[in-house]
């Protein structure tokens, strides 16, 4: 009777032992897929894949992030349009989280659709976590920005000479004659945004002047002139006189090796070299407190009729949690969307001097770029070639 009580408790064990391991594995297999649609540049898809996936599913076990990302032979329009084909036709469009979103990718026909979720506090506990300048949109989530920065050498800028508005700035320019430069404004943003300041200066510092759809020759011809002379008054005291580099990356060097000492940049290019040590420590970055230099924001979007709703609504939380955040300004150099005062105190000395409380203007591109790169080669750099 002994031996075969021993034998059944054995049995009865593994029975027990098969159950749990067969429940494990249908645990481990029954995790839902999220399908994260991305489109950005190699440094942010392997930051998804490789910091941010790992992280959410730690967090979230019975998730498993699918990244798929939207370049090449698929557009973000591309999955933008399947997605409201299948609201119309309410079938699957194997959509969870849109990702890598700007406004002008909240298409007309997405909006008239209805397509998105319009976040909340209700369906995103963080959100009452961002930073009320950030440029917020109902149906997007912004989780990084990046807005051109000024970024000088404090070893040879004294603090009491660092320009705080656009008028300061270029005073300081004519000052230093060779010290100061901008990227060519069809070569890099940080050049481009420089230019746009200017014209925003020269235009009662009045972003709202410039529109997708109000460019016109004849408007162009009264608004941009101003600009010009303001840029064409510099351009002798610029670097080389009058040498613009041909990129955003050449124009951190020429500050990185003391060729300059005060350029534009980038912020995320400025933070990330900072953090790896291509730019020394003694480079602070600052912003104009009059009206910022332009810039803008990042959104993740979630559709009406995702897959796994509650799935995309947890990624879309973690993108804005406090771990998440710190790792946009650390990892890839990017500005945050919480509030400052949320991060960890080595990031707020970092960004204190650099982030506004007023949101970045965006510029409209389009006709309205064709005409600024055009009139900047013609009235300004006129011997860049």
């Amino acid at each position: 009777m002994r031996f075969g009580f021993r034998v059944s408790s054995l049995a009865l064990i593994s029975a027990v032992a098969f159950l749990a391991l067969g429940a494990a594995g249908v645990q481990a297999q029954a995790r839902t897929t999220l399908n994260v649609y991305v489109d950005a540049d190699t440094n942010i898809t392997d930051w998804l894949s490789g910091t941010v996936a790992p992280a959410f599913e730690a967090a979230n076990p019975q998730y498993k992030v699918n990244m798929v990302i939207a370049r090449g032979g698929i557009t973000m329009d591309d999955v933008i349009n399947r997605t409201i084909a299948a609201l119309k036709s309410k079938a699957d469009p194997q959509v969870d989280v849109i990702e890598g979103l700007d406004p002008s990718d909240f298409t007309k026909a997405s909006l008239d659709a209805k397509l998105w979720v319009t976040f909340s506090k209700q369906n995103i506990p963080n959100y009452g976590t961002l930073n009320p300048a950030v440029n917020i949109l109902p149906y997007g989530l912004p989780y990084r920005g990046s807005q051109v920065l000024i970024a000088y050498d404090s070893t040879r800028v004294p603090q009491n000479e660092v320009p705080k508005t656009f008028p300061q700035l270029i005073a300081w320019v004519k000052a230093h004659p060779g010290q100061f430069v901008y990227c060519r404004p069809d070569k890099g943003g940080s050049g481009g945004n420089f230019v746009i300041r200017a014209i925003y200066e020269a235009n009662g510092r009045n972003p709202s002047a410039f529109t997708a759809d109000n460019y016109s020759d004849s408007l162009a011809g009264t608004r941009l002139p101003p600009a010009w002379k303001i840029l064409s008054d510099i351009n002798p005291a610029i670097f080389q006189n009058g040498s613009y580099p041909a990129g955003n990356l050449p124009t951190l060097q020429l500050l990185a090796n003391g060729s300059v000492s005060m350029i534009t940049a980038w912020s995320d290019m400025a933070l990330q070299a900072l953090g790896n040590g291509t730019l020394p420590s003694t480079i602070k970055l600052t912003q104009l407190t009059d009206l910022p230099f332009p810039g803008g924001y990042v959104y993740t979007a979630i559709p009406v009729n995702a897959t796994h709703m509650a799935g995309a609504l947890a990624f879309a939380n973690y993108y804005i949690s406090l771990k998440n955040e710190a790792s946009v300004v650390k990892d890839i150099g990017g500005f945050p969307t919480i509030k400052l005062s949320l991060l960890p105190q080595e990031l707020q000395d970092v960004l204190s001097a650099a982030l506004t409380d007023k949101a970045p203007p965006i510029w409209p591109s389009g006709s309205w770029s064709d005409a600024l790169n055009a009139g900047w080669y013609k009235y300004v750099a006129t011997n860049a070639q």
